[in-house]
């Protein structure tokens, strides 16, 4: 199943900012689903702004929604963190249970990577705007 990449990067930034509520059972669980889905979309944007389809910074806002997210305590939730990023860093989408690479879900969607790249930029330049400064 394809995921719209509109649909996919509101509600990556949503989870990245809400810590993932509805997605998981317990604190912890929902603190490393958010983790790992900061740390993809991290990997992502970096995957972005090595293309130049956004700038470094759109990373920048994502490292500080990242910081507002503790580093899950239990050694396994963070080495996912940890490969959710590279697998952003290498144009794969890897988060909430989904993986689906970049490229294709582009093209499903009769877009570019450029495109979703600057959609998820532009997402997570509104959702900033609510951040502490």
């Amino acid at each position: 199943m394809l995921l719209s990449f509109k649909r996919f990067s509101a509600l990556a930034a949503f989870a990245v900012l809400s810590c993932g509520p509805a997605f998981a059972q317990s604190q912890a669980d929902q603190l490393a689903t958010a983790y790992q889905a900061g740390r993809n979309q991290l990997g992502l944007l970096s995957y972005c702004a090595e293309k130049g389809h956004v700038g470094p910074e759109i990373v920048e806002i994502q490292r500080k929604v990242l910081a507002l997210i503790p580093v899950p305590a239990e050694k396994r939730a963070s080495e996912a963190g940890d490969a959710a990023e590279t697998a952003g860093k290498k144009g794969t989408i890897a988060m909430m249970g989904v993986t689906q690479d970049l490229e294709t879900v582009s093209k499903a969607q009769g877009g570019t990577v450029a495109t979703y790249c600057k959609q998820i930029g532009e997402v997570l330049q509104k959702a900033a705007t609510s951040l502490p400064k």
